[in-house]
């Protein structure tokens, strides 16, 4: 262990990237932050995140973090990467941390969390004064989040395209029991990271034998109403006993 003096110690917290799917479109969960500059209150946001107690581990860090501060309970998660960079810490990150924990912090190493879940889901929409909402992750990326925030969600983004094409059921905890066929394209378009053809992929997913059609249509929608489908998890298992 090095005991040199004058060495700052590193901090440990988790940060959770919980991603949702609502009208084709892939959303991200944020926390509006407030700090005061110049004496005025100035506004961004950050990923649900907190610092890790000492007498618990890191997943459950990570779950009484995203239920505090979110609402959100009993989510699955998977850790996927170490967050450690030294210049992770902007000016304004280390006065929101002082002003919030009371303490001056230098250097924040984080564990980043992922997890995938439906939108529509009941949220904590204001929690110590900070708004939770959901934000299109192509919008989120676009703007400076806190810390380095941008960088993590890109992260997350690659850990759940590397185990989608591993196991592809993980796909649909983004979707509702019943979706239809353009849902499921823009999810495979995600994975893929690019547009997909439309005939292929309906040649493509009649298929998979674990994506039922149903006798079911959307309603009241102005275009062409379009077809329901579920996602039949014993097919599903069943499919991948040959690949396993």
């Amino acid at each position: 262990m090095n005991t040199k003096l004058g060495l700052s110690v590193n901090h440990m917290s988790v940060d959770c990237v919980v991603l949702g799917l609502s009208d084709s479109t892939l959303y991200v969960l944020l926390i509006k932050r407030s700090v005061e500059e110049n004496g005025e209150t100035v506004y961004d946001y950050k990923l649900p995140g907190g610092l890790i107690y000492t007498d618990e581990d890191l997943d459950s860090a990570a779950s009484r973090v995203l239920q505090e501060l979110t609402g959100v309970r009993n989510q699955s998660m998977m850790q996927f990467k170490a967050f450690g960079s030294r210049d992770r810490i902007s000016q304004r990150d280390y006065k929101w941390l002082r002003e919030t924990l009371n303490e001056d912090i230098h250097s924040l190493v984080t564990i980043g969390y992922v997890a995938m879940g439906r939108i529509g889901r009941k949220l904590n929409l204001h929690n110590a004064g900070n708004e939770v909402c959901w934000m299109p992750v192509n919008e989120a990326l676009k703007m400076n989040l806190a810390f380095d925030h941008n960088v993590i969600v890109e992260e997350a983004l690659k850990a759940v395209r590397r185990h989608a094409e591993a196991d592809p059921a993980v796909l649909f905890t983004l979707l509702p029991a019943k979706f239809t066929a353009l849902q499921l394209r823009m999810l495979y378009e995600f994975v893929e990271n690019k547009e997909i053809d439309v005939r292929n992929f309906k040649k493509k997913m009649m298929q998979l034998a674990y994506v039922e059609p149903l006798d079911e249509y959307e309603q009241g929608v102005a275009h062409r109403a379009a077809r329901y489908y579920r996602f039949d998890r014993i097919k599903y298992k069943k499919s991948r006993r040959g690949t396993d």
